[in-house]
């Protein structure tokens, strides 16, 4: 007997219940496999307390799916459950499911199935002999998170999702398997690209993978080098919107090599725009190319009703008639017909729409029937009889939820031979034609095992007189050997990092530090940690000491005999200084027991002098020797230079270290000098008696102290720092300060060192010097504590010093402070008030942003004189006077009298002020007219958006007349502005104006309500579609357009 194939989608298999009327417990079938899953039948008697009839048991009939796994897996199926009739005549009991199971979900079915009376009465014919006959026919998809090998069932492999990049996933699956693209794409150079930045490497290598792996395969650098953040992996974007923008980006890397133009002649297609005049023998027509075609489907029996939609005509009458030049205006038809189809045919369906009536997106879940061959001759201009536009169905993208997301999946015929296979990201199956044309039409409202929001995207269709050469076979020929290479080498090095990521814990990092590092250190102990350049080895932490002295000694190319290391050590006076190791007795510790199992572990590595003929390091006694460091201090220069280091018995007189002081430092051997000990930081002490050992003169003697010296030379009272004691308490206050500019967002800015002694005009100047400008014409801001923007502004008489303005911020981050240039001296910019606001130009347009400064005793007068100095307003047609508007919410909120005290006014929340010229019509308004603000709102009038505006009325003026002014101000075109209805707006109420309507200016003038108050007054509302809410696709607030950085 043939062994069954454990992993076929679909099986039918039945389960007998023996003795059905003793039946008290779960009774489970033997398991079936299918998907490589177990699959069993579950029965069981089920009560029903809420029954009111005394029969209220019932057969329980479930289909069990990997019920002993724990893990996170899952898998989609439907099934038909089924009560097989024991008596002829009879027919079955069925109930369909449409289950996705997983671990804590792994049963699905019916509590209810049937009536356990009915099913025990021998009449109904479902029992004989006290035993029962269940059946079950399952069709499963492919399950994820278990061991199902896509290449062993298939011969192809899925892509891993990143989060939400399925239908990134379905799109690489189908230009992939578009193998005439596939062999262009290997083609392209990049040998001297960047491995983290390249799109066309990225896509070479994940070509490659899908070509030779045996398991999914990442697309992680692909979208990093998009320039994609982590989240724009986690957000659903639009198949169509990324298939252009990446065949875009591969097309420009293809031009000027070998395999240029193979996008446009594989997907470019050509139509013609005609506008053809009906009583007169003109037409105007030009021909343009296209990538793909985007068909309307809402109400499209199928792709041919789709097509002849494409190409219907419009009639162009009335007042939209057509100007044909010498003919003037004329009736004509505008409409578009196919010149030539390309090889390969890229159909977009239309699912998601506009739709203005409830102002959203929707998604078209109609059926539109697609066939897997079609014929477009009728379509074309000139058919070629030759070569007919037949073409065969090669992909269909599947998308499945709402316009708010949803998953993609990608149905393939990758030889074109009618074979197909479903691509659910990382799981490949194999699937029937009817699972990947018929079940995804659209429109399946009755049939519970094919899911209504489940329907076709996206079409990929391929010449049938091209089929040969479009999927032709790939073969290793057809990739260059260089990128094999590069391939093969990137995997050796993930696989390594991969390895030394696995073996992390069993090492440790050393950095190790030499003399050189020592040179050019103006700070406190020997380096700085943050700033220098280390050599760091990755050592096991079990190595030995020897063997790690062996390592560095191959390293840095000298025997082991010519270096010693010296680890640092914190001390406990917040020095880092080297201190001895005892290398005879500890060679055979581990280095994580050296680094008191505290790494990183920091070495001081000491080297014979390079140009020496010395054999070995001296030796040196741990008891009787001691290793200091030597510095030598210039106040001239306000510099320290490094120099070296000496071994010296303890014993010896602090005047003995004199000549190699001024041997190193390059003096005369008879000049006299200033010592120093570096206890800590801010505590630089004077050596004071020169005849005393080291052990009395120095305070606690430890290996790694630091002396420094200078000359001892009247001179050096004349300079800033005259001591080295002065340098470092200098030093000790020195910070170093991020200035960003304020008014550029993102601002990097430029870091100066400081004294944090330093007050605020000293401050100033080492900006000012550095931006070049003057000390007055900067303002400077303290960084709000809680997050990184600027706060409150500094006056210029601000009596602190810089370490009280830093004292907010964090002690590791970062300290910055914002600044920014002014106009005028801070002295009198602290006299006046900024004052920040828009200014609109006469086609209601905002021109800029105005940042003014009238005198903070002043009033509107002086702001909008500011403004005018600013402004230069247009002579002709302007009456050359300015007003500020209060505008909240996209409305005109007042307009502010000429006499307000700007300390009035306040500019917090959503308010904004804004500055326009007032029209020559609006200088002076009579008694019978008035000024009435105007405003933008959609259906609701909470919905305002747009430009508010103002308009001129007069008492029994036709509505008619204003409209038209309206119109005018707005540039809106005559067939556009017919949909724009006019509403007088009271208190949230809006009362819609009649076409006869005559204006009455009480009905814009506010009116008293009971109790005496006012009511707010009137405004003209706007009612249109605001069309900057258009998408033709599915949108969520955090998405974003795709865009391709690199």
């Amino acid at each position: 007997m043939e062994e069954e194939d454990e992993s076929r989608a679909e099986a039918t298999f039945r389960f007998t219940v023996e003795n059905f009327s003793k039946v008290k417990e779960t009774q489970l079938s033997p398991p079936v496999f299918i998907r490589n899953l177990p699959w069993k039948i579950m029965a069981m008697p089920r009560h029903n307390p809420n029954a009111e009839r005394p029969n209220n048991k019932s057969l329980g009939f479930f289909l069990q799916c990997n019920a002993d796994s724990d893990s996170s897996w899952s898998c989609s199926a439907s099934a038909e459950l089924r009560l097989i009739p024991q008596k002829e005549g009879v027919e079955t009991f069925n109930r369909k499911i449409q289950h996705i199971f997983y671990s804590k979900e792994n049963d699905w079915g019916f509590a209810h199935f049937m009536p356990w009376h009915e099913v025990g009465d021998a009449q109904k014919g479902f029992i004989r002999d006290d035993r029962i006959v269940l059946e079950v026919y399952v069709n499963a998809d492919a399950p994820h998170g278990v061991a199902w090998d896509s290449k062993k069932h298939t011969g192809y492999v899925g892509l891993k999702n990143q989060g939400a990049t399925c239908y990134m996933n379905s799109l690489l699956q189908t230009l992939f398997f578009t193998n005439q693209l596939r062999k262009a794409v290997y083609q392209m150079p990049t040998e001297s690209d960047d491995q983290s930045k390249s799109v066309a490497l990225a896509l070479q290598r994940i070509f490659y993978e899908l070509q030779h792996n045996d398991k999914p395969v990442g697309t992680k650098k692909l979208t990093k080098s998009f320039g994609w953040e982590t989240l724009d992996s986690f957000m659903q974007h639009d198949v169509q919107e990324l298939c252009r923008v990446l065949l875009d980006n591969m097309e420009s890397k293809m031009r000027g090599t070998c395999v240029e133009g193979t996008i446009p002649r594989l997907l470019e297609g050509k139509m013609i725009s005609f506008i053809k005049c009906k009583h007169i023998d003109y037409m105007s027509s030009r021909t343009e190319p296209f990538y793909d075609i985007q068909l309307n489907i809402k109400g499209k029996k199928n792709l041919y009703e789709s097509f002849q939609d494409y190409i219907a005509t419009e009639t162009m009458d009335g007042e939209n008639k057509y100007d044909a030049g010498k003919f003037g205006l004329q009736e004509a038809e505008k409409g578009v017909i196919f010149e030539s189809f390309p090889p390969v045919l890229h159909l977009h369906l239309m699912r998601f729409q506009y739709d203005p009536s409830t102002d959203t997106n929707i998604k078209i879940n109609d059926r539109c029937e697609f066939h897997e061959r079609i014929n477009l001759d009728k379509f074309v201009q000139d058919p070629d009889t030759k070569d007919p536009a037949v073409y065969i169905l090669h992909a269909v993208l599947v998308h499945s939820g709402d316009n708010h997301g949803g998953h993609y999946v990608v149905y393939l015929n990758p030889r074109g031979d009618g074979k197909w296979c479903k691509f659910d990201d990382d799981v490949v199956s194999r699937c029937t034609k009817a699972e990947a044309i018929d079940h995804n039409f659209g429109g399946f409202d009755d049939d519970i095992s094919i899911r209504h929001c489940t329907n076709a995207y996206m079409l990929v269709y391929v010449r049938e007189s091209c089929k040969d050469e479009v999927l032709c076979p790939v073969n290793e020929i057809d990739i260059p050997d260089n990128l094999i290479e590069r391939l093969a080498e990137e995997k050796k090095f993930e696989l390594q990092r991969r390895k030394e990521r696995s073996e992390a814990h069993l090492y440790m990092p050393v950095h190790v530090v030499t003399e050189d590092q020592f040179c050019g250190h103006q700070g406190n102990d020997m380096f700085d940690m943050e700033h220098v350049h280390y050599r760091t080895f990755k050592v096991l932490r079990e190595m030995k000491l020897g063997a790690f002295m062996e390592m560095l000694a191959g390293s840095v190319g000298y025997p082991v005999q010519q270096i010693r290391p010296w680890p640092f050590q914190q001390r406990s006076n917040c020095t880092f200084r080297p201190t001895m190791i005892d290398i005879e007795n500890d060679l055979e510790k581990s280095v994580v027991v050296l680094a008191e199992n505290d790494p990183p572990w920091y070495v001081f590595l000491e080297c014979v002098e390079p140009d020496s003929d010395v054999r070995c390091l001296p030796t040196f006694d741990k008891d009787s020797d001691v290793m200091l460091f030597l510095k030598m201090y210039d106040p001239k220069l306000k510099m320290i230079c490094y120099a070296g280091h000496v071994y010296v018995p303890i014993s010896t007189r602090v005047e003995e270290l004199i000549p190699i002081m001024n041997r190193r430092a390059g003096f005369r051997s008879d000049t006299d000098l200033i010592m120093f000990e570096e206890v800590k930081p801010n505590l630089v002490e004077r050596i004071q008696d020169y005849e005393l050992p080291l052990d009395k003169a120095l305070d606690e003697l430890m290996d790694g102290d630091i002396i420094i010296f200078q000359k001892d030379d009247p001179e050096n009272d004349e300079c800033e720092l005259p001591t080295a004691k002065d340098y470092f308490r200098d030093l000790y206050y020195r910070v170093e300060v991020v200035f960003c500019d304020k008014t550029i967002p993102s601002d990097p800015g430029f870091n100066l060192v400081l004294s944090q002694r330093m007050n605020y005009f000293q401050v100033a100047k080492c900006v000012a010097q550095e931006l070049s400008t003057d000390p007055m014409l900067l303002q400077f801001f303290k960084t709000q504590g809680y997050r990184d923007a600027p706060g409150n502004p500094l006056r210029c008489t601000y009596e602190g010093t810089l370490k009280d303005l830093l004292s907010n911020l964090k002690q590791r981050g970062p300290k910055k402070l914002y600044y920014q240039r002014l106009r005028i001296p801070i002295n009198e910019l602290e006299n006046k008030r900024q004052f920040k606001c828009i200014f609109v130009n006469s086609k209601l347009k905002e021109d800029r942003e105005m940042v003014l400064y009238p005198s903070k005793n002043g009033t509107v007068a002086d702001l909008l004189e500011e403004a005018g100095k600013q402004l230069q307003l247009p002579q002709d047609g302007g009456s050359g006077k300015l007003r500020l508007l209060e505008v909240i919410s996209n409305k005109i909120f007042c307009v502010q009298k000429e006499d307000v005290l700007l300390e009035c006014l306040n500019s917090q929340g959503t308010k904004t002020y804004r500055i326009e010229e007032i029209p020559q019509e609006e200088v002076s308004i009579r008694e019978e007219e008035l000024l009435v603000h105007c405003a933008h709102f959609s259906k609701e009038v909470f919905a305002t958006f747009g430009t508010p505006f103002m308009v001129k009325i007069r008492q029994g003026e036709a509505f008619a007349t204003i409209r038209g002014q309206i119109q005018k101000k707005l540039e809106v075109p005559d067939k556009e502005f017919e949909k724009y209805q006019f509403a007088i707006i009271v208190m949230g109420r809006q009362t819609y104006i009649p076409e006869e309507y005559s204006v009455e200016l009480k009905d814009f003038m506010p009116q008293m309500v009971p109790g005496g108050a006012m009511q707010p007054k009137p405004w003209l509302g706007i009612d249109h579609i605001n069309k900057t809410a258009k998408r033709s696709r599915p949108y969520m607030y955090t998405e974003k357009a795709i865009k391709i950085h690199n």
